[in-house]
């Protein structure tokens, strides 16, 4: 490589240092966390237990970024001096050159750390799957995007529970509702929610046409009880209902399963992962809690959307994505026009490009 070439790599980074420090605001950051230190040397700190485990996550966060732009900034600088000391026809330019590399990718994955900077951002998700018109071609459409999202919680580390599954009568799911744990969780999968559009040549079709599914999907941060939201007992209406257990139809089941409808909103939670009526209606209480403040940051962007001017676009009828299996294989988003023509990656969970362009779609907005 030449070393004109290296220089104008540098130069030419998406994101520089100076960026991301003005995007974290390094100074506000630290001031923070110089607060928060104070707060928890007060030997009453754990007296709150909730506010207590709040704060500490809030520490953990901040001092975790701090230092992650702390080594890029030392490994930005080495770089620098490294290229003034280094000599053109030199065995070390490959060396560098893969020095760099891994600094822009460095740069480019922290830069959506930054962007993930909203308060519920660093919550887990609840994450739901319908199936639209179109019987058991957009059922078996469903599967395939369960195992998309299961696929891509695997590759990030994160935690799948199935909180409530309802399979099809010959295939695919009829729905189902998934709690997906792990750092900043809802951030990266906030960009799902919205209607998924599939065109293919049906494995149910025996003329073998080409059909076209879909599939909305619904993602909310998850709240603990904690929440400081309430839910008055004349708004809803609880209905139970036999649980399946292991083991086939009818085979361990109880009533321990529970449906519960907020009459408001005709919001309606079911729940049957857990073995008691009890919990399963907390954990169902839980996850209504979730949908409501979704609902609430939903109407707040509208009317942002309206003062300035916009099309708020954000409901169950917008069609994000569009994954085309035949005649030709290409997977694009319809908000950020971010595309890949490797369809089997995305169906293995690499969201990555998709999620990556959303974020980054709406630090200009």
């Amino acid at each position: 490589m030449e070393k004109y070439e290296v220089n104008k790599t540098l130069e030419s980074f998406g994101v520089t240092i100076q960026d991301l420090e003005k995007a974290l605001n390094i100074e506000e950051l630290s001031k923070r966390l110089l607060e928060i230190e104070k707060i928890m040397e007060n030997p009453n700190f754990w007296n709150d237990t909730n506010q207590a485990k709040k704060l500490s996550l809030e520490s953990n966060q901040l001092r975790e970024k701090k230092h992650t732009i702390e080594k890029i900034r030392s490994q930005y600088e080495d770089t620098l001096i490294w290229l003034e000391d280094a000599k053109e026809g030199t065995d070390t330019w490959e060396i560098l050159e893969e020095e760099i590399k891994d600094l822009d990718k460095k740069i480019s994955e922290f830069e959506i750390e930054v962007l993930l900077n909203e308060p519920y951002d660093h919550h887990n998700v609840i994450l739901e799957l319908h199936p639209g018109a179109g019987g058991t071609e957009s059922m078996d459409w469903c599967g395939i995007l369960m195992r998309m999202y299961q696929r891509f919680a695997q590759l990030r580390g994160f935690k799948v529970e199935i909180l409530n599954y309802l399979a099809g009568e010959e295939a695919g799911v009829k729905s189902v509702t998934m709690r997906i744990s792990g750092d900043y969780a809802y951030g990266y999968l906030k960009s799902e929610r919205g209607v998924h559009r599939l065109v293919r040549i049906s494995p149910f079709d025996s003329n073998k046409r080409r059909h076209t599914s879909f599939v909305s999907c619904d993602v909310a941060p998850e709240f603990s009880d904690d929440i400081d939201i309430v839910i008055k007992d004349e708004d809803i209406r609880l209905d139970t209902f036999q649980s399946s257990g292991a083991g086939g139809q009818s085979v361990n089941t109880t009533y321990s399963a529970v449906r519960i409808t907020h009459i408001p909103t005709n919001i309606v939670i079911s729940m049957q992962n857990e073995r008691s009526q009890i919990k399963n209606k907390e954990a169902a209480m839980n996850i209504l809690k979730s949908k409501l403040i979704q609902r609430e940051l939903e109407e707040k962007q509208a009317q942002m959307a309206q003062l300035k001017g916009e099309k708020a676009d954000i409901g169950w009828g917008s069609q994000i994505r569009s994954y085309v299996f035949q005649p030709y294989q290409m997977v694009k988003d319809h908000r950020t026009n971010y595309e890949v023509g490797n369809i089997q990656s995305v169906m293995d969970g690499d969201l990555d490009g998709f999620i990556n362009a959303y974020l980054k779609s709406k630090k200009h907005d």
